[in-house]
């Protein structure tokens, strides 16, 4: 969904403040896509919640229509890693969503992804969900001025890949974030300590672990976007847009929103 930049815009305080606006408003859209999200609602029906809230909002979809993808939100399905398309799939009980979402706003974009549950899910599927979670974290540690960017990848590997077993996708990688959707650098989630660009003030990058229960490979389905774990089990992907800053990273995307909604939307459940 990207094409390659090789220079790397530092942005402003004003800048970053802008950014932070388009990502609160991505961690806001996902809230208000959590109470569709359950068996028998369509997936299409997920998008046309999303951009209506995005417009309601008077922002623009960040996905739709750049590089001809026709939708606003990336809606991958179990096996499927990213770049999922909108359709008449109706969720089922067990299924995982991840859902990436975009937004343009006063000219800078937001980027944040978050991997939900549809009702009761396999315990180990949950731990999946829950390790590339924490590795999303583990990698925006190292998101720190001096550090260069395979502090970051090393980290997520190491936890994911090296004491958990799982799949680092080598194919698709975290990015830069602001006037464009993907800007220099990228930000793989496996590497080594040490290299890679150097972290410097005003950098802006998108860090998004995309992690297989199997093995790490992936294939392209016959649609042109989809892409899905080559063995079929499951995956998880999980996504904060951050500014590198001295002593810790400043996440300028939330997930706040979201899981309040998922707390109330449990809770709910469990009264009726």
């Amino acid at each position: 969904m990207r094409k390659k930049s090789k220079k790397i815009f530092y942005k402003t305080k004003e800048e970053i403040e802008l950014i932070r606006h388009s990502c609160t408003l991505v961690g806001k859209t996902h809230a208000a896509v959590v109470d569709f999200i359950r068996p028998g609602v369509k997936t299409s029906k997920l998008d046309e919640v999303a951009e209506t809230f995005i417009r309601d909002n008077d922002a623009v979809p960040g996905f739709k229509g750049l590089y001809d993808f026709p939708f606003t939100l990336c809606i991958s399905i179990n096996e499927e890693v990213v770049h999922g398309m909108p359709s008449n799939y109706e969720l089922k009980e067990g299924d995982v969503v991840s859902i990436d979402c975009g937004v343009l706003s006063n000219g800078y974009y937001g980027d944040s992804a978050y991997t939900y549950c549809v009702g009761e899910v396999r315990e180990d599927v949950k731990k999946l969900l829950e390790v590339t979670k924490e590795s999303l974290y583990k990698g925006i540690e190292q998101a720190v001025i001096g550090k260069r960017v395979g502090d970051i990848s090393f980290a997520i590997q190491q936890y994911t890949e090296r004491k958990c077993g799982y799949g680092v996708v080598r194919e698709l990688v975290g990015h830069g974030v602001g006037r464009q959707l993907h800007e220099a650098p990228e930000v793989p989630n496996f590497g080594k300590r040490g290299r890679g660009p150097k972290l410097l003030e005003g950098l802006v990058i998108a860090i998004e672990p995309m992690i297989n229960m199997g093995k790490k490979d992936v294939i392209r389905s016959t649609d042109g976007w989809t892409i899905s774990t080559a063995d079929g089990k499951p995956s998880a992907h999980f996504e904060h847009t951050v500014a590198v800053s001295k002593n810790q990273a400043d996440i300028l995307s939330t997930f706040k929103y979201i899981e309040a909604a998922i707390k109330n939307n449990i809770e709910l459940s469990e009264i009726t």
